[in-house]
């Protein structure tokens, strides 16, 4: 092998070493932001869990939790223990044995994305977009930063509790929230009888 094929040969390496470490970089990168949402994901569902295991011996389950939010004292709140002990960030969880306390005084406890975000949509008639409510909520709750993932998948779980509507325009996907109607016959949605 002569010296020039050697240097063209070690050239070769060198720039294939430098592309291969730049994809690496940026793989790691990739799976730096996608362990962020999943890690946000498992934040929402261990909290799914945890509300359903406090409503679990409720004794009437047609109820929701949200109407309980207007009414102190009326749930028999049980101690988180599995779903407890499942968690691993301390931040999150109140000690176990301590969850009927932490759970009546609720002071401690932030409030629920799903309820910020039917509260924002709440002040607005005309629809709103995914990513404008999570501008929004930044905005007012510098503490809460859910990643547009997570807003979207709280504002779908919010479609199927019937609690707000999804619209459809153009490429966008817009949403209002449900407004019961006065007199308490049937619910009246925000944004019915309007061209989309």
């Amino acid at each position: 092998m002569t010296s020039q094929s050697a240097d063209t040969l070690r050239s070769r390496y060198a720039v294939q070493a430098a592309s291969d470490l730049e994809e690496n970089r940026r793989l790691q990168q990739e799976l730096t932001e996608r362990l962020k949402v999943l890690q946000q994901q498992e934040a929402l569902l261990e909290d799914i869990l945890s509300l359903a295991e406090r409503y679990e011996g409720f004794a009437d389950p047609s109820r929701l939790p949200e109407q309980l939010q207007d009414e102190p004292g009326v749930a028999q709140v049980k101690p988180v223990s599995r779903a407890a002990s499942r968690r691993s960030s301390p931040a999150r969880t109140a000690p176990v044995g301590r969850g009927v306390k932490a759970g009546a005084k609720g002071k401690s406890r932030q409030p629920l994305l799903g309820d910020l975000l039917a509260e924002l949509l709440g002040q607005y008639e005309e629809p709103r977009r995914a990513k404008d409510l999570r501008d929004e909520l930044l905005e007012k709750h510098p503490d809460r930063n859910p990643t547009p993932q997570v807003v979207r998948n709280t504002l779908e779980s919010l479609v199927a509790k019937g609690r707000i509507r999804r619209h459809k325009r153009q490429r966008s996907v817009l949403y209002t929230l449900v407004q019961p109607a006065p007199g308490g016959t049937g619910e009246v949605r925000a944004g019915e009888g309007r061209t989309t």
